[in-house]
């Protein structure tokens, strides 16, 4: 009994791996300047991020009781 070939390779193929600047330039990633750049509007109004953190809390105590 023979072995055969796969039909794809088993690790994935090799990559030219990418510096940091490179993926940089290609992103054109800029430096935070201030907090305010890391703001964003995820949630709608203030209801639904207090709905949001109680589904939170209560997510990670419900294995401890």
């Amino acid at each position: 009994m023979s072995e055969s070939q796969p039909d794809h390779p088993i690790f994935p193929p090799v990559r030219k791996k990418t510096s940091v600047d490179e993926l940089i330039r290609a992103k054109h990633a800029r430096p935070i300047r201030s907090i305010g750049d890391l703001a964003a509007d995820t949630f709608e109004s203030d209801e639904e991020l207090d709905d949001f953190l109680a589904f939170i809390h209560a997510e990670r105590h419900s294995e401890v009781a």
